[in-house]
């Protein structure tokens, strides 16, 4: 098994697009980027950590390529806007990649590379290598998967789900 780090917004969201793939074993959500240490969800969201909300995603690269991830991660949100997504405004809604090795910094900066000429706006997205994740909270974590029916996930969490499924269909897994 290999680990991806990525951060687009609420983390809610990434999580539960993240989720529908084949090849996938687990999502969490939580924290990573910034400076201080052991962050809880309230310090993250005054934008004073450093940190942005991420998910970290445990896959089989037998299953499933770091540039499938990348795919998906890009296409269920804008790597163009900056500090933002959809109505989560701050750092820690920054669009992001954490590298966890130089052939995943190689792969990332190429894909934002390539990204970056199919914008009309400049492609924003960070790229830093993984220091610390921190785990979120445990109600964080599944959220939408606990939570269907809350209004931030029908409006923001589901659409990036149906998107995932549409668009992805071939890497979508059966166990759904």
């Amino acid at each position: 098994m290999e680990r991806a780090t990525f951060g687009g917004g609420c983390f809610w969201c990434t999580e539960a697009a993240m989720k529908e793939l084949e090849g996938v074993s687990s999502v969490t959500s939580g924290y990573a980027g910034g400076h201080v240490e052991e962050p809880s969800y309230r310090e993250v969201c005054s934008g004073n950590t450093g940190h942005a909300e991420v998910v970290q995603v445990e896959y089989d690269p037998d299953a499933i390529g770091y540039d499938d991830l990348l795919e998906v991660f890009f296409a269920t949100h804008d790597p163009t806007q900056l500090n933002r997504q959809g109505p989560d405004v701050g750092t820690q809604y920054r669009s992001i990649v954490l590298y966890h090795d130089d052939d995943q910094r190689n792969q990332a900066e190429a894909y934002i590379e390539a990204l970056d000429e199919e914008y009309d706006d400049e492609v924003v997205t960070e790229l830093e290598p993984l220091e610390t994740f921190y785990r979120a909270e445990e109600k964080h974590q599944d959220y939408f998967e606990k939570h269907p029916n809350d209004a931030y996930c029908t409006m923001h969490a589901a659409p990036k789900v149906e998107k995932v499924r549409e668009r992805f269909a071939e890497k979508v897994t059966t166990k759904q």
